[in-house]
């Protein structure tokens, strides 16, 4: 009887804990910034834009930037590994995604994003949805392997972007 009046306790405690760093979290400024960055680099498609408007990863590079915001909200805001784990892996696949030559990378990054999915997984984690804490929990354990892989093959095309830019400028 003792020992169940503790866990109430215990887990009443914590369901406090994680309301009242809900609310702090939502009411700040930067919470609110990444909301409207979401909405403004994936509704108004200006991610895709970018990579349009300035090809050879440059324009995917620029929107990368905006996706900074995310990584620091969750590692120092949420203090969440596995969540900025989750984060920069959304960030770099959309990066790669977007350097894939000739405009077909800037057609997925119509389709892939990430500001949302990222958003999305800040919200739900920063709400205590189990499902996103599940999903950001199951996603963590894979997901340094693929930030790896992902760094890799960023450099890889940026060092294809930068022959075939040498190889361009040779011809002149």
């Amino acid at each position: 009887m003792v020992s169940s009046y503790f866990y109430r306790y215990f887990v009443a405690v914590e369901e406090q804990k994680r309301i009242e760093m809900r609310e702090r979290l939502e009411k700040g400024k930067s919470y609110k910034l990444l909301q409207k960055i979401a909405d403004i680099m994936d509704r108004y498609y200006l991610d895709a834009a970018l990579g349009f408007a300035i090809p050879g990863g440059v324009g995917d590079a620029i929107a990368a930037v905006f996706s900074i915001g995310y990584v620091l909200f969750s590692a120092i805001g949420v203090r969440s590994f596995p969540l900025t784990l989750a984060i920069l892996n959304n960030t770099l696949r959309d990066v790669v995604l977007g350097m894939i030559p000739f405009y077909i990378g800037d057609v997925f990054d119509i389709f892939h994003r990430s500001n949302r999915q990222n958003m999305t997984l800040i919200r739900g984690f920063v709400e205590g949805d189990q499902e996103i804490i599940h999903t950001v929990n199951r996603k963590a354990g894979y997901s340094l392997a693929i930030f790896i892989g992902l760094c890799i093959l960023l450099i890889i095309m940026i060092r294809i972007v930068i022959w075939a830019a040498q190889y361009m400028f040779s011809l002149f």
